[in-house]
């Protein structure tokens, strides 16, 4: 995922998207370029792409003229963004196109009904969606097939388990979870001293709180434990576990780190068998995790 890379990361963005071996880019990697940071050229990036992925669906103003952030998917929005996508990218189509949120005053019909049109014209080759609901998704699906949801789904946010995951398996429809690492807290680098700007969302996340911390220490514990035991990190048995899941569940780590890609990619390589995912399982359903995730 790329999304933290255009709020005020200006450099950074510049230091990871601009050199294609520092990205570490794979055959089996997807890049999520929702947006191009300020100074951000996305055509650099691109060649070294297997698959991208971006989004529409979502107003959030600009520099010069700030606007509410708001859900906008009407059909003629949908269609601007898709070729601002294209022209920004340098690329004939769009590999994954997804809405970023569901619109309330949008039909999702409408919406599919759109994005079939620019896949019809060769401008986008999937549809996906972004934290619908399974009434959501099978609608959409009607219309257009749908390849992909993006939903966050970690070892400390599992609420799409119940509704969520089965509609996907029942439609063949892949899992793209954002958060695998619970913004960070499952690597277990986050203590109740550690502190962020006020621009990092976790300022204000209700589980970054110190009491929040130190409640779901219990979570890291058990990672860290297993971690021990495979010769890995506690954000690697997070990754390792998610993928285990299912066949169709591909996690989206973001990374401000070289060294921290490079740590997610090897979770790769984690191997948790059937006794470790009970265990893994049987603990964290034992665990209360304090704190909402917004």
């Amino acid at each position: 995922g790329m999304m933290a890379l255009e709020i005020a990361m200006d450099e950074m963005a510049e230091k990871l998207g601009m050199d294609p071996i520092a990205f570490r880019v794979k055959n089996d990697t997807q890049v999520d370029p929702e947006k191009p940071s300020r100074r951000f050229s996305q055509r650099e990036l691109v060649r070294c792409l297997t698959e991208g992925a971006t989004k529409f669906g979502w107003d959030p103003g600009t520099e010069n003229k700030p606007t509410p952030q708001k859900p906008n998917s009407r059909p003629e929005r949908i269609r601007q963004v898709a070729e601002e996508s294209l022209k920004r990218l340098r690329v004939d189509a769009i590999d994954l196109f997804y809405q970023h949120r569901p619109d309330p005053e949008v039909p999702i019909e409408d919406v599919a009904g759109a994005v079939k049109e620019l896949i019809a014209e060769g401008k986008v080759k999937h549809f996906g969606l972004s934290e619908s609901n399974a009434e959501q998704i099978r609608r959409a699906h009607a219309v257009q097939p749908v390849a992909a949801l993006q939903s966050e789904y970690s070892l400390w946010w599992r609420n799409i388990e119940a509704e969520i995951l089965p509609t996907l398996e029942e439609l063949g429809i892949g899992l793209v979870p954002y958060s695998p690492l619970g913004r960070g807290y499952l690597t277990g680098k986050v203590d109740e001293n550690t502190t962020y700007a006020d621009n990092d969302i976790r300022s204000k996340n209700p589980r970054f709180t110190p009491d929040a911390i130190r409640a779901n220490r219990a979570v890291i514990d058990l990672l860290t434990r297993i971690a021990n035991e495979k010769n890995g990190t506690p954000a690697q048995i997070a990754l390792a576990w998610l993928l285990a899941q299912k066949p169709w569940i591909v996690p989206i780590p973001g990374s401000r780190k070289l060294e921290r890609l490079d740590e997610n990619l090897g979770a790769a390589s984690v191997e948790l068998t059937e006794d470790d995912l009970s265990e893994i399982r049987a603990a964290i359903e034992g665990i209360e995790v304090v704190g909402n995730r917004y």
